[in-house]
């Protein structure tokens, strides 16, 4: 898995580029988007690309989200495929994610709020 960081207009582009968010790339994951993590940065991660997600993978992004929230910033899921957003409503992660469906309408989301 490949994973890109990128700013543009104050917001924090996080793509993850590969198949899956799991125990074999977690610690990648954490690693690579750590420095997303700043006071009131405003965070998308687009999981386009990404198939399935397992419980570690879960962990990692919500893990993400509270590191956030700690420094006054927000996450914002866009792109999430089918099966990743029949699991994220599985596990009610639908309930606390804020989930858009393209990145223009997460940037959106952030200038709304």
């Amino acid at each position: 898995m490949d994973v890109t960081t990128e700013k543009s207009s104050g917001v924090t582009f996080v793509t993850l580029d590969g198949e899956s968010l799991d125990a074999s790339n977690v610690p990648e994951f954490k690693r690579a988007s750590a420095g997303a993590v700043e006071p009131k940065a405003k965070v998308i991660l687009d999981l386009a690309k990404v198939q399935f997600v397992d419980s570690s993978g879960c962990g990692a992004i919500l893990g993400m989200l509270r590191q956030l929230s700690q420094v006054g910033g927000d996450l914002k899921l866009c792109a999430v495929t089918r099966p990743v957003k029949s699991l994220f409503e599985l596990v009610r992660m639908h309930k606390i994610l804020d989930i858009c469906d393209t990145r223009d309408d997460a940037v959106k989301a952030f200038q709304r709020a």
